[in-house]
């Protein structure tokens, strides 16, 4: 009986001190690779550049990127606003037009020039890219066309991007206005409860039963700006256009409908994009109501 109550007593602090073993070897394991993820995070998706596409020919708006705000160019406006970005470490235009690249250059612009095969501006970022002595981690597209565009907002997707190893892209959306929400050329978003894109939409989304605008529901409107990770960008143009990218005309959904994560951030930002000629009258006196020069 003695033997046997030894016996599986010192079974007992045997198993005990495996099962102590154990949890002690997974509390060192999770320590050392939450240092080694500290540690990388620190260098993870580090080198960052911002690239505005820019090109002359337009549906709605030829010659957009050199239409006057205010006394300055607005490719301009848009580059001194990026310029103003902690997270980047260089900017650039890219444009396959030698107006807008002259332009650029007399302002102090760093300009790439791209192929007019360029089907969008991910495509012009990506051959951008490309034609770079430097290697950068994160490629920020900075739309053209809003020249109010905040700087927190490119340092704020490019931190998401780096936060999210999970993703290869991220953007930014805010508030949609009720007045905004049945216009296509505002692209509305609906992202998951972990900040991820489900999709994108010309059209209102989601979209109820009465075909109203529900004044209780978060709409959210999305903002042009969007990062990429370098690796994956190179690879976007080689994946085939998808039915809902055609069908919406929105390059964001080849990314999603091929399966690949998207990061959203939520901002408080006014959006005063132009799209059309008669934006440009509105965003000059957005400017003149808040003296910005």
């Amino acid at each position: 009986m003695s033997m046997c109550s030894s016996s599986e007593s010192w079974s007992g602090t045997t198993k005990a001190w495996l099962i102590h073993g154990i949890v002690a070897g997974a509390a060192v394991a999770a320590a050392i690779g939450a240092r080694f993820y500290l540690g990388q995070s620190r260098t993870f998706r580090s080198r960052v550049i911002g690239i505005i596409p820019a090109r002359f020919a337009s549906s709605r708006f030829e010659g957009k990127p050199l239409v006057q705000i205010l006394g300055k160019p607005m490719i301009q406006r848009t580059w001194e606003r990026a310029k103003l970005a902690t997270t980047l470490d260089h900017v650039v235009v890219a444009t396959d037009d030698e107006q807008i690249a002259e332009c650029c250059r007399g302002f102090g612009a760093d300009v790439i020039m791209t192929s007019v095969s360029c089907r969008n501006g991910t495509e012009r970022c990506n051959e951008a890219l490309q034609k770079l002595e430097k290697k950068y981690d994160i490629v920020v597209n900075i739309q053209g066309d809003e020249p109010l565009l905040e700087p927190e907002i490119i340092d704020g997707i490019v931190k998401a991007l780096q936060e999210a190893p999970d993703a290869v892209f991220s953007t930014a959306v805010t508030s949609l206005k009720a007045e905004d929400a049945f216009d296509p050329n505002r692209v509305k978003c609906v992202v998951d409860n972990r900040g991820y894109a489900i999709y994108f939409s010309r059209g209102l989304i989601p979209f109820n039963k009465s075909g109203k605008v529900n004044p209780r529901f978060p709409y959210l409107l999305h903002l042009g700006i969007q990062s990429y990770d370098s690796k994956f960008l190179k690879t976007y143009p080689e994946l085939e256009p998808t039915p809902l990218q055609l069908e919406e005309d929105l390059e964001q959904l080849k990314v999603l409908e091929n399966g690949y994560k998207m990061k959203v951030i939520k901002v408080d930002h006014e959006a005063h994009g132009v799209d059309i000629p008669e934006d440009v009258e509105k965003i000059e006196s957005l400017m003149r109501e808040k003296n910005l020069s």
